[in-house]
């Protein structure tokens, strides 16, 4: 093994709920206000199935899509561009990105420490990391906790945008990883607490895919990929 490539959120950072809470509340307020006008009652998002299901660990706009879909709601796709909270994709997209954001400023980002721990451990020993992930704010993420200097690699939602890769469960930003880390699949490792980022690692045909269960999602895990799920990184 010669390197390791781990995902953002759920993995790294404890950054997956505060996505979570940011889409619900984006979702929530949408569908409530669309429901009034239409005298039509939505089901709310839920985190345990439409957030792990149809948004975790995909590109932002793609989540958007998916849930709508889920609700029978078709909307045009907008531009990058589009004010937070209009009614395209892209603007409700921007939203939650908005929201997410504000998270980030009040200082809500926490780490896992055991994960910080070990990655320190395998540096030492000589091991090339990357960090991965689907959302755009890696970089400030990283920086708001200061991890810029653990990964050799990051491929980020911006570095996807610019190399027009798939979002997961594509193995693309894996792949990509693995390029600029310098080393074949077969010679690296891949992390992910992510439905869709298990599906990727194994899509990928990387050395080992790890799940890491921060939810009590272990069964779905290995059912989408996973060759081992830990809860845990290991302390030496």
């Amino acid at each position: 093994m010669k390197a390791l490539i781990l995902d953002l959120d759920g993995v790294i950072t404890q950054t997956a709920k505060l996505h979570s809470q940011a889409w619900k509340k984006m979702f929530d307020v949408y569908l409530e206000r669309k429901g009034r006008k239409e005298g039509i009652t939505y089901q709310p998002l839920t985190i345990a199935t439409d957030y792990r299901q149809l948004i975790d660990g995909i590109p932002r706009y793609d989540g958007v899509r998916n849930f709508l879909e889920s609700r029978n709601i078709h909307l045009p796709e907008g531009d990058p561009d589009d004010e937070p909270g209009k009614e395209t994709i892209a603007g409700l997209g921007n939203l939650k990105n908005l929201y997410f954001q504000e998270f980030i400023k009040q200082g809500m980002v926490d780490v896992y420490p055991d994960t910080i721990n070990w990655l320190k451990q395998q540096r030492r020993q000589g091991l090339r990391t990357a960090v991965i992930s689907a959302s755009k704010n890696c970089e400030a993420i990283l920086a708001s906790v200061g991890l810029m200097e653990l990964f050799d690699v990051r491929v980020d939602g911006v570095v996807s945008a610019k190399l027009n890769l798939k979002g997961k469960p594509a193995p693309d930003i894996f792949l990509e990883a693995a390029r600029q880390l310098g080393v074949k699949p077969n010679e690296a490792a891949v992390f992910e607490d992510a439905l869709a980022g298990v599906q990727a690692g194994k899509a990928g045909q990387f050395a080992i895919v790890v799940g890491i269960d921060r939810t009590g999602d272990a069964a779905a895990l290995k059912q989408h990929g996973a060759d081992l799920v830990i809860q845990n990184f290991p302390t030496e």
